[in-house]
């Protein structure tokens, strides 16, 4: 029977990567959350190979020896398969529970079903021995699909930039992947992409300054930063996925370029006006990139400062990720209809805050009654910002 829903008792790690967590699944629920990952191997890169400019197919005869060895005696998998999870379908409990889920997104591109929850950053061939040639459950191993179980190490909310590291820690460092998988791991850190810009970013408006409006909001992976006492309702996955749709419209292709040792192209006027700080990344201008989403929610602080500063607060959705992704796609809107043709400018604070002046919109507003948690609040909250609909509208 299938379930939208699988929930396993997991042990929380700290290390200095952040927070992870290990616990153990049956056969069939891990295939169940993760099979379409697997399949893709076998046909395409994953993005997280794409990201990386390898290739590291499913190998069939592998797959085949594995499955032969499940069906003896002493079969065992001491070492964990590595998963990523996004930070939309985990939600975990002080009681240690790990409870992961399929994620509905008001657009259906967005949506991630439950056997999409998984990408499988080590552990492919162990989990391709129990599908069949179509790709389902093997009957022949039905025996096994409960008793059989694995031990996981699971992420969540890990960006792609993140996702890589792990991926080539984990897999081009053994000495069994083909030689043609090894890599400089200093030159990945060091290779330019849409990717590590928005992943710096991020760190940056998070971290470095105790001025940035986005000071510590945001999470590393997905779970709360320790030492910190205040909650952060942000993630960096979400922040680098909105971010980057400014930037890019193939953040592969301009990182495969920059492998190459050559520079993306810059856009015309026309193209601009779809990835507005296109020419800002190829120009290597990353921190006129920061410089402007700090004065956006700098201005949004200061119109908003009750909502904005109280993170606590039950039902304020200013500070959350449904409003911050509406924000983020308004950001396009409100930095081209303050630059016009002078794309690449950096607006003032001032400049951004009499947008939303014009919007007659209060701090007591920003409620879960007016704007309903998820898709939807992110929806509403947009319309409301495009001039789609008023405040009264929401509140009728």
């Amino acid at each position: 029977m299938e379930t939208n829903q699988i929930s396993f008792s997991v042990i929380r790690i700290t290390q200095p990567v952040g927070d992870f967590f290990i616990g153990n699944i049956g056969a069939r629920d891990l295939v169940s959350i993760s099979y379409s990952d697997v399949r893709r191997i076998e046909g395409e890169q994953r993005d997280v190979e794409k990201y990386l400019g390898v290739q590291r197919p499913l190998d069939k005869d592998r797959v085949r020896k594995i499955k032969q060895y499940l069906r003896s005696p002493d079969a065992s998998f001491p070492t964990g398969v590595v998963l990523a999870i996004d930070q939309n379908c985990a939600e975990y409990d002080q009681n240690g529970t790990l409870t992961l889920k399929s994620y509905k997104a008001e657009f259906e591109e967005d949506s991630i079903p439950i056997n999409r929850v998984a990408k499988v950053l080590d552990g492919q061939h162990r989990i391709g021995a129990f599908l069949n040639d179509n790709h389902t459950f093997d009957a022949s191993l039905n025996d096994l699909g409960e008793s059989f179980q694995f031990n996981v190490v699971v992420f969540i909310g890990l960006d792609i930039d993140e996702q890589a590291n792990i991926f080539a820690t984990v897999n081009l460092a053994q000495t069994k992947v083909n030689k043609s998988l090894v890599y400089d791991l200093e030159g990945l850190s060091r290779t330019r992409s849409p990717f590590r810009t928005c992943h710096q970013i991020a760190v940056a408006l998070d971290s470095a300054d105790e001025r940035s409006p986005l000071y510590e909001r945001i999470k590393r992976l997905g779970v709360k930063t320790k030492g910190r006492e205040t909650s952060e309702p942000l993630t960096q996955a979400g922040f680098v996925e909105s971010l980057i749709k400014l930037i890019s419209p193939d953040p592969f292709a301009d990182r495969t370029l920059y492998m190459k040792g050559k520079i993306p192209r810059r856009m015309e006027l026309a193209e601009l006006r779809k990835y507005p700080f296109r020419n800002l990344f190829v120009g290597e201008r990353d921190n006129d990139i920061a410089v402007i989403i700090f004065n956006y929610f700098t201005s949004i602080q200061r119109q908003w400062p009750i909502a904005w500063n109280n993170k606590e607060q039950e039902g304020n959705i200013l500070p959350r990720s449904n409003a911050f992704k509406a924000l983020m796609r308004f950001l396009k809107i409100a930095y081209l209809n303050l630059v016009g043709d002078d794309i690449g400018r950096i607006p003032t604070i001032e400049e951004f805050q009499n947008i939303f002046s014009d919007l007659h919109v209060a701090d007591n507003d920003f409620t879960s009654g007016n704007f309903k948690p998820g898709s939807g609040g992110e929806s509403a909250f947009y319309k409301l910002l495009i001039g789609e609909k008023t405040i009264a509208d929401l509140k009728a």
